[in-house]
């Protein structure tokens, strides 16, 4: 019997909410019936709230009893494919399913009827006299391309009042429009501009045209070296996509990456896609939800929560820098977006492309194995050549303990600046210090509600806790002993980075690049395109740099801490090294100028040192993948962390050891329980936090082993137990 796809007036429907439920809830489709996937309003207690129509009712409840769907909303019913995509992610990932429907309906007034709407936008007129207010709003527009806002939202983020705005619009600065709510985007097009490639770059866009055009489903693995044009050659599948009729996303795992990246497609199709990350307006998210059901979005350019759109015809999802650990949701709902990604084009009968020069290595493995396929560009595009790789051993350098850059790398920034030329120096720690420790009485500055130790941002003035985000003024005695002018930074970060530069080279322009500089996106992104321009000789930053960045007069790398990433018990401690330090390295020589990258290391004959500088990026993954396989860990084996936590330290370990003896259910899969034990951050946010850590075979049936050994413990009402499935981090 086929699925009804129609529930007249009067017949059961089975709603989803985006309440914390765990049922669908029975309800009366209302006048004119409604459509399966239908997004409703319907009454729950004495509240509307929103729903999917998720199938026929149940009917086990008194009909008399049943309530009416209020209104069916004005939004295109949600696809079959989406929904098997939310259901199959929140059976994998153990997510209830109103938590998966709320990633799907994250679109501001989605109950709101059609409707024009007046907009503002940036005009051809100049004002009569030019405020600071008026100032900030002119640059608001002007940032943002020329996108348009409502006037409170153009207000907010200008810090004015709204009568600057309507100022500006009597001298034709700004311009106010009645346009219709929700437009659609202009057309791309696929033959507007495509670049000249190279040998190497044309099979391999070829071969990706040729997947998207057979309209079926596959995962293709894009590797290249560091400028070698994968983005022009993903480029050409989605112009092939645009071919086809069919929508295209483009994920991307930074917000500063987006401005240099909507500037090459807008080059490449003449019009620019739309948007869906944190930093576009509440008006631009609604309109590119919407048009991207109604099918008038072609390509959308997101964040990882942009797989959840309610895409019309989806036929190919680019993860670039696949790689990248931001991808993995560490907060609500706990998702791979790489992972998902393959997910949902299986569904959606679309092609996935995972873009990297330097891939993880669970899609490596994929690839060696046949499940993925995979396409090598060997070469930089055009005149530009790999950087030339070396190490400097600290161990032979003298250097003073409030010195952090050795000789070797400050002779190599001093002819890199006489010749005109940029240098980076990379340095994966935000802040000032590290540590704060009192001399006196070896007290170091912890956070009040974390067990991590806060770290001095001396720009801000202010201690900060980078665990939740705690601040405090910058004490003048010692909490512990109260002794005075006693306490002192301990070990760098780049803002003490950029003092020593400061220092040694006080003729440089220097610019520090960290994300806890910047009080906007759109003010990171400015300073980035400013630094490409040639506004800095030295820039100093942390992994923010590493991704995807073209600055075409930076020929130098260095790495003042090669080993920071090698430390602590994480599985993945090498691999990331591996990736972090040959990411930076490629920012070095982009242009037809030869990069060099020099790397600050205590241990030169490390496997992962050696591996770096050699190149050899197979013979790496090899020997990781073979220790991976003899410990059993993924991407061989599976993993699931669960983390207990509860303002009563007893509760969460007794419940821990308690979980551990009933282990049953995990017994019987031939799955290992290890812990319970203190989370390497033991509290956060006055939480006290205990691990366990679940090993199993990577055929095992894992996640409804997992759900019958949970749902053996009742939980006192302040204790929270959080399962995630293929963790990447283990704080």
């Amino acid at each position: 019997m086929t699925e009804r796809s129609f529930f007249d007036e009067g017949d059961l429907v089975a709603v989803l909410t985006t309440q914390p439920l765990d049922r669908l809830l029975d309800y009366k489709a209302p006048e004119g019936g409604c459509f399966l996937g239908a997004f409703v309003e319907v009454p729950l207690g004495p509240r509307k709230v929103i729903g999917v129509v998720w199938g026929p009712g149940q009917g086990d409840f008194d009909r008399a009893k049943i309530r009416s769907v209020i209104r069916v909303l004005d939004a295109v019913p949600m696809r079959e494919d989406m929904r098997a995509f939310l259901t199959r992610t929140a059976e994998y990932t153990l997510t209830p399913m109103p938590a998966m429907l709320r990633l799907a309906t994250r679109s501001p007034g989605l109950g709101d009827p059609p409707m024009m709407r007046r907009v503002y936008r940036l005009g051809d007129g100049t004002p009569d006299r030019m405020t600071d207010a008026r100032r900030r709003v002119l640059e608001v527009l002007r940032d943002y391309g020329g996108l348009a806002f409502t006037l409170g939202e153009l207000a907010e983020m200008a810090g004015v009042t709204t009568s600057v705005i309507k100022g500006l619009v009597k001298q034709g600065a700004v311009l106010e429009e009645d346009t219709p709510r929700d437009l659609p985007y202009p057309r791309l097009d696929p033959d507007h501009a495509a670049k000249a490639l190279a040998e190497d770059q044309a099979a391999a866009a070829e071969t990706l045209r040729a997947g998207v055009a057979g309209g079926a489903y596959g995962t293709t693995l894009l590797q290249g070296v560091t400028g070698s044009g994968k983005t022009e050659v993903y480029l050409e599948a989605v112009a092939e996509c645009l071919r086809k009729g069919r929508q295209a996303l483009v994920l991307l795992p930074e917000i500063a990456l987006t401005a240099e990246f909507l500037t090459r497609v807008e080059a490449r199709f003449g019009a620019r896609p739309a948007e869906w990350h944190s930093g576009v307006t509440l008006t631009e998210r609604r309109r590119c939800w919407r048009m991207v059901g109604e099918g008038g979005a072609s390509l959308v350019v997101g964040a990882r929560s942009a797989l959840y759109l309610p895409f019309r015809d989806l036929g190919l999802i680019v993860v670039d820098e696949e790689h990248d650990t931001s991808y993995k949701q560490e907060d609500g709902v706990l998702y791979s977006a790489r992972d998902m990604a393959v997910l949902r084009a299986s569904f959606a009968s679309a092609q996935v492309v995972l873009a990297s020069a330097t891939p993880s290595l669970e899609s490596w493995v994929n690839a060696e194995a046949g499940k993925y396929a995979k396409l090598t560009l060997t070469s930089r595009f055009g005149e530009a050549i790999l950087p030339e790789m070396r190490a400097i051993d600290m161990r032979s350098e003298t250097l003073p303990s409030n010195r952090w850059i050795s000789e070797t790398l400050a002779g190599a920034v001093r002819q890199r600046m006489e010749a005109g030329e940029q240098a980076l120096l990379f340095l994966n720690r935000r802040g000032y210090a590290p540590v704060t420790i009192c001399r006196a009485c070896g007290h170091q500055i912890g956070c009040d509600h974390c067990d991590a130790r806060m770290v001095e941002h001396r720009f801000l003035k202010r201690l900060v806790c980078h665990q939740c985000g705690e601040t405090k003024p910058m004490p003048t005695e010692c909490p512990s002993c109260h002794a005075e002018d006693r306490l002192a930074p301990v070990g760098p970060g780049v803002e003490r980075l950029g003092e020593e530069v400061t220092a040694l080279f006080p003729e440089a322009r220097v610019a520090v690049l960290s994300s806890d500089l910047f009080g906007s996106a759109r003010a990171l992104k400015a300073q980035i395109e400013e630094i490409a321009k040639g506004a800095a000789d030295i820039i100093i930053g942390t992994q923010l740099v590493a991704k995807g960045h073209n600055f075409p007069l930076l020929t130098l790398v260095g790495v003042i801490d090669a080993d920071l990433g090698l430390q602590g018990s994480d599985l993945r401690a090498a691999e990331r090294t591996f990736q972090l330090m040959r990411q930076v390295a490629g920012r070095a020589g982009r242009a037809e100028k030869r990069g060099e990258a020099l790397l600050q290391t205590f241990q030169p004959e490390h496997p992962v040192i050696k591996a770096i500088l050699s190149g050899d990026e197979e013979g790496f993954w090899r020997a990781e993948a073979a220790e991976r396989r003899h410990a059993g860990v993924p991407p061989f084996g599976r993993l699931a962390g669960i983390v207990l936590s509860s303002p009563d330290v007893q509760a969460v370990f007794d419940l821990g050891a308690e979980m551990a003896r009933r282990d049953a259910p995990l017994r019987r899969i031939g799955a290992q329980v290890f812990g319970p034990a203190p989370a390497p951050i033991a509290r956060i946010r006055g939480r006290h936090r205990v691990r366990l850590l679940v090993k199993a075979e990577k055929t095992a049936p894992l996640q409804a082993a997992l759900t019958e050994w949970a749902g053996q413990f009742r939980l006192p009402a302040n204790l929270r137990l959080q399962i995630d499935i293929d963790p990447q981090s283990f704080y």
